[in-house]
């Protein structure tokens, strides 16, 4: 696994410890096997960003502290210019790339996301996380699922759901979508 993950997983492992909490109450909470927690602690497999969310919101730090090692700083305004998000790859599915990894006491974390098209009979990977989502196609053509409804999404669609259901994206017709993702 890239050296990155190996960090994320190393603070993750780290904010569990200094607060005294055992991997077996984390487990039950997050509703994960023992296993593939220890996984995540151990930078083995990719951390998907719903589960460093929850952690983050778990442990009452920034996502970009779980991100990068450094907690945010700025208070009125953050500007992040083209391509210079954090990006955060933690699954093969999806490119993250933070929009506002600086700011603090976000109410939000916006996310510049990029689907990558895959073969029409590959699943869809699905995930939740707490709170709500909206999310604004830039480019290309997104199917989303969220609780077994399908919605097609084109440029210049958006959609705003419950986060804790579960939902899925999937790029169509062969090429990458690109969408604003803003969790609340």
């Amino acid at each position: 696994m890239p050296e990155q993950i190996r960090q994320i997983a190393q603070r993750i492992k780290e904010l569990r410890e200094i607060s005294g909490f055992s991997i077996e109450d984390l487990v039950q909470e997050f509703e994960v096997t023992k296993e593939l927690y220890e996984q995540y602690e151990s930078g083995d497999v990719d951390i998907p960003v719903s589960f460093l969310y929850k952690i983050a919101n778990k442990f009452n730090v920034e996502l970009s502290t779980i991100l990068t090692g450094e907690g945010p700083r700025l208070r009125v305004y953050s500007l992040v210019r083209k391509d210079k998000g954090i990006c955060v790859e933690r699954r093969k599915q999806y490119k993250y790339q933070s929009l506002a990894y600086n700011f603090i006491h976000k109410k939000a974390e916006p996310f510049l996301v990029t689907v990558d098209p895959k073969p029409e009979n590959e699943p869809i990977h699905y995930n939740t996380h707490p709170g709500q989502e909206f999310n604004y196609v830039i480019e290309g053509t997104l199917k989303v699922v969220i609780n077994g409804h399908e919605v097609i999404l084109n440029e210049g669609d958006s959609l705003f759901f419950d986060s804790n259901f579960e939902h899925g994206m999937k790029a169509m017709h062969g090429k990458p979508a690109k969408f604003l993702a803003v969790i609340i």
